[in-house]
């Protein structure tokens, strides 16, 4: 029997690239995801110029292509629904750039199916890792926060940010609920509260290649994240262990 699988892409006033990335990885979960029955789902959080018509033509034009309309913005809010209310055996999602490599999403994938983890994700910070045309600020950046949430919480992943992963539905309908953030730092406090309450998180080196058209504010999103680890660090976290805790005296 196959497995269902679910692949999120989360869009914001995408309307020019909307289309042509569709269409591409449509092309390629046809041809190499074999032993799947996978859906893509374009997840449209809060698009104000042409993005919705595009998503519905690629809906109608596309088979195993849906559609979910947020009013209100966010990335980790367009996850957390598109999640939610998903069936599929293995939940995952992709940034609409694709910015990375599309040959790694089968080993992403097959990491959930077949080797039991509970969390995959790619890394543009593991050994092995390649990056291409990633200005050199934006390294730094990135580098720099690894440091910071990995001297706060010891984890033993590099790369929280980057938008390529999957996690089965089980560890989605346990970890979910418990995580507050409705943006950047979504990915973020999903992989922290996952790791400490004992879930097996696999990080896959990938070829990532920069998108210089990118819309993501550094110094907004930096603080946002910062904040963030700073709630987690001083309770947040320990209150999310206890309602998980809680979760399996009841199971």
């Amino acid at each position: 029997m196959a497995t269902s699988l679910d692949v999120v892409v989360p869009v914001l006033n995408e309307e020019e690239d909307l289309r042509r990335s569709i269409i591409t990885l449509h092309e390629f979960l046809s041809t190499n995801l074999g032993g799947y029955e996978w859906r893509i789902v374009v997840a449209d959080n809060g698009s104000t110029d042409s993005t919705p018509e595009v998503a519905k033509r690629l809906s109608s034009d596309l088979a195993n292509v849906g559609y979910l309309r947020l009013e209100g913005r966010g990335r980790g809010r367009a996850l957390k629904k598109a999640w939610t209310e998903s069936s599929a055996d293995i939940l995952s999602y992709m940034d609409v750039d694709l910015s990375t490599d599309l040959s790694h999403f089968p080993p992403l994938v097959d990491a959930i199916r077949d080797q039991s983890y509970d969390i995959a994700i790619g890394s543009r910070l593991a050994r092995g890792a390649q990056v291409i045309g990633r200005p050199p600020k934006r390294e730094l950046i990135s580098r720099a926060y690894s440091i910071l949430f990995r001297s706060m919480f010891w984890t033993g992943f590099r790369d929280a940010q980057c938008g390529f992963k999957a996690l089965s539905a089980n560890t989605a309908h346990a970890i979910l609920p418990l995580v507050r953030d409705t943006g950047w730092f979504f990915d973020s406090e999903l992989l922290i509260v996952a790791e400490k309450n004992g879930y097996r998180i696999k990080e896959l080196p990938v070829k990532w290649t920069d998108d210089p058209g990118s819309r993501v504010k550094i110094v907004g999103t930096a603080y946002g994240d910062l904040k963030g680890l700073l709630r987690l660090r001083f309770g947040g976290l320990r209150k999310a262990s206890k309602a998980l805790s809680a979760q399996h005296e009841q199971a």
